[in-house]
């Protein structure tokens, strides 16, 4: 059971499945609310605040594309894509588009319960915190300036953003597209090349061994993602 209900929207354009992840969300103690597509998702995001989001790619009148670019215009909610396209694409251009993880049907219950915790103990608040630490790392986006282990690492101001993105999105895989868009520019995404540099510099100067890195986790084919803090 969860400490407190949260709420989790499912929107997904079957009736069938809409009820047993009803059924299964409300046994671990969450409330649920059900949107048969992806535009009664985004109005019910909107309305009812939901903690977190399950949501199907293939809907009527608003596929989960188009629905999660929107969401994402406007809210940080977590959203975890449900989908029978297992394609590497689908995968790339859901995370790009905001989503926070990506599942592919059919899965089992306690790997869908195991990634809606991960996404709601990691997702922002209003008041987090303006210092970010994980393991022997320290983050202090005030005063831009990163330690490790008690002592100032000299970095950059490319590596520094790069950084700081990877660290606001601990837990959560970051795309290739999505790194270079904000911390190089729009027309920067097709220079995967600078990514891979830059990764590879952060890691001489923050892990113990760079071949075999501990914080910062490469996704093939994807992108990469920062370790997320230990509860």
């Amino acid at each position: 059971m969860t400490d407190r209900r949260t709420t989790v929207l499912v929107a997904d354009d079957e009736a069938p499945i809409r009820r047993a992840l009803r059924g299964v969300l409300t046994q671990a103690g969450y409330d649920v609310v059900l949107a048969e597509d992806g535009s009664r998702a985004v109005d019910a995001v909107a309305l009812r605040r939901p903690d977190a989001v399950l949501m199907d790619l293939m809907m009527p009148a608003l596929d989960g594309f188009e629905a999660t670019r929107r969401i994402r215009q406007w809210s940080a909610v977590p959203i975890i894509v449900l989908s029978v396209r297992g394609d590497e694409r689908d995968k790339v251009d859901a995370l790009d588009l905001g989503a926070d993880d990506y599942l592919v049907k059919p899965f089992g219950t306690a790997e869908l319960l195991a990634r809606l915790r991960a996404a709601l103990r990691h997702r922002p608040s209003d008041d987090e915190s303006s210092v970010f630490r994980c393991g022997e790392i320290e983050v202090d986006y005030y005063r831009r300036i990163v330690t490790l282990r008690g002592e100032e690492a000299r970095l950059t101001r490319t590596e520094y953003e790069l950084l700081a993105l990877l660290t606001r999105h601990a837990g959560r895989v970051l795309t290739h597209r999505m790194l270079l868009r904000e911390v190089w520019g729009p027309e920067y995404v097709a220079e995967t090349h600078y990514l891979r540099v830059f990764i590879a510099q952060l890691r001489r100067k923050l892990e113990d061994d760079p071949a075999n890195p501990t914080y910062i986790l490469t996704e093939l084919g994807v992108g990469y993602r920062f370790r997320a803090p230990e509860s």
